[in-house]
């Protein structure tokens, strides 16, 4: 009896096994509508080629600046030929099967603005999984394209109140700061900006406690333009305040 249960353990054990590495490990979303997105992304960055200087790399939050956030998007990364590679609910592996599948290809931008890992937290990977899983990313990108600068942003804080998940954004924060060199990767945590005295996330910057609105995708604009546009040999966008 004690052999079976512990053969049945092990054969429950095994996928979590399967599991553990799937942060890094490169897989597409099974979903027409994430097809349909990722098709769309490869023609934009077929159209713009080298004119791109700046990629935008993530999730929903990122795909939000052609919505919440187009207006400040207009304002800030239209004249820099930009591109926004933002689908809703990737994880670290789904942006790692993207850039090898297109998404990079013909690509010459300057810098690589990366902000992704929230949706491995939300769905249960462990901190260092979901560090891990930036950090493939991050080679991926440079593996790539030797030349470029990635400009990592922390992962930003979610919940209206302080919880646990929040809790685990900042320990994947702590690890993954470690990436930058001031070189090729440069940090950039703006995160508190969204956090009131008390603890609280205003539903003023992010309505669902997780997604910026408009305010939300200024602050992050205007908290990442001095360091972009050092990246970039520019001066500071005048639209800044």
């Amino acid at each position: 009896m004690l052999r079976i249960l512990i053969l049945g353990l092990a054969i429950l054990a095994a996928p979590l096994e399967v599991l553990a590495h799937a942060a890094v490990e490169p897989v597409p979303v099974d979903n027409q509508g994430w097809a349909d997105r990722q098709a769309g992304l490869n023609r934009r960055v077929a159209e713009a080629g080298k004119t791109a200087q700046v990629i935008f790399v993530g999730d929903s939050i990122t795909a939000g600046w052609e919505g919440a956030g187009k207006d400040v998007w207009s304002q800030y990364y239209a004249k820099r030929n930009a591109i926004n590679l933002g689908i809703g609910g990737d994880q670290t592996q789904n942006v790692l099967w993207r850039l090898e599948h297109g998404n990079l290809d013909g690509l010459q931008p300057k810098v690589a603005v990366v902000m992704i890992g929230t949706n491995n937290v939300g769905r249960g990977a462990t901190d260092p999984q979901v560090a891990e899983g930036v950090a493939a990313v991050v080679n991926l990108l440079r593996a790539k394209m030797p030349t470029i600068r990635v400009l990592l942003l922390a992962i930003l804080p979610r919940g209206e109140n302080p919880n646990l998940m929040r809790g685990d954004v900042l320990q994947v924060n702590q690890i993954i700061q470690k990436l930058a060199d001031d070189r090729s990767v440069f940090w950039l945590d703006f995160g508190a900006q969204f956090v009131n005295a008390d603890g609280t996330i205003p539903q003023s910057l992010m309505p669902d406690f997780l997604h910026p609105d408009a305010k939300g995708y200024q602050i992050w604009a205007e908290a990442m333009e001095d360091k972009l546009a050092m990246l970039l040999g520019e001066r500071r966008n005048p639209a800044a305040h």
